[in-house]
């Protein structure tokens, strides 16, 4: 009998952590506070002492801790974090998630029975990219990209059984394929891709024109809101714009992604874990969808908290692209 499905959690902060483990996440996933993390925004994040101790914690609660260093280095520069492999493999973790080649080989040669997962940022989409990497580095599950169907992910269980595969679940979504956004350094100089930072606060302005809040991102206008409209982050992506004479959303709709109805899709399909989005997000987040998911992974629950929606609007995305 297969194992049950296991919902892998986020955890920006030690308080988030601490909420996801009581909340009854089956594996929280973290990063440190610095450029290998691709949430690296201040005020969040993990010292290694506090991720050591984060391990500690989730060991006590059987809970599998997941340690992610999923930025891409510099050329000539890996120390920062290969250093970082090192800390989580001697802190215990039960997995760390990669998405760079060479740093996966130096972690299968310096640290042969640590467990690795492959980030999500290496876009890792079809069988022959996903057995290149099992059998190039060991590879033990592969966290997807959010741009397959259902029933292209359980070809891809089928084609690779050896090899767990992840999915998204819930949680905020990019238009852009992961590990390959140039949007936001293009306009700020730092790149998600690189520094783990997309649209950073450092770049953000909000200033009020007559009864109109205009929010921008190194000095490019991304929005413009009405008297009494909610004014959201400017994410560059999901910016409005005005483009044939027509304004409006021109890359992508503030929208969240809630798969949740789809969970016995996914476990049909041979998915070993859902990963929840939300490392930048606080501990009532963390603790309400955990416990959602968990409800709905059951089967005694099927809607995710509506409140925690970005725009207050939901979609499955590509895992059913109900626009076709």
């Amino acid at each position: 009998m297969s194992r049950p499905i296991e919902l892998v959690c986020p955890a920006g902060t030690p308080a988030a952590l601490a909420a996801a483990v009581e909340a009854g996440a089956d594996a929280v996933y973290f990063g440190f506070r610095d450029r290998t993390n691709a949430r690296n925004f201040p005020g969040l994040n993990f010292s290694p002492k506090e991720a050591a101790e984060g391990v500690a914690l989730c060991r006590r609660h059987g809970v599998r801790p997941m340690i992610a260093i999923n930025t891409y280095p510099d050329a000539g520069d890996e120390a920062l974090w290969q250093r970082a492999v090192d800390i989580a493999a001697e802190a215990g973790a039960h997995a760390v998630i990669l998405c760079d080649m060479g740093l996966a080989a130096y972690a299968a040669k310096r640290h042969p029975d640590l467990r690795l997962h492959l980030s999500v940022q290496a876009a890792a989409a079809n069988e022959h990219a996903i057995r290149f990497y099992r059998d190039a580095f060991g590879i033990r599950r592969v966290v997807l990209p959010r741009v397959l169907t259902v029933p292209q992910i359980a070809a891809l269980t089928q084609a690779v059984p050896e090899v767990e595969t992840e999915v998204f679940v819930f949680g905020g979504l990019c238009v852009m394929a992961e590990g390959r956004c140039s949007l936001s350094s293009y306009a700020t100089g730092q790149s998600p891709n690189k520094d783990g930072v997309c649209s950073p606060a450092s770049a953000v302005r909000y200033e009020q024109e007559g009864e109109v809040m205009v929010s921008r991102l190194a000095g490019y206008t991304i929005n413009r809101f009405g008297p009494g409209e909610p004014a959201g982050y400017p994410t560059l992506c999901k910016g409005r714009f005005r483009a044939m004479n027509r304004d409006g959303h021109l890359f992508e709709d503030p929208t969240s992604l809630d798969a949740s109805t789809l969970v016995p899709d996914f476990a049909r399909a041979g998915v070993a874990a859902l990963k929840i989005e939300g490392r930048q997000r606080g501990k009532a987040y963390v603790a309400q969808v955990v416990k959602s998911l968990k409800a709905a992974i059951a089967g005694t629950q099927a809607a995710a908290p509506a409140a925690f929606l970005e725009g207050g609007v939901a979609t499955t995305g590509a895992y059913t692209r109900a626009w076709q």
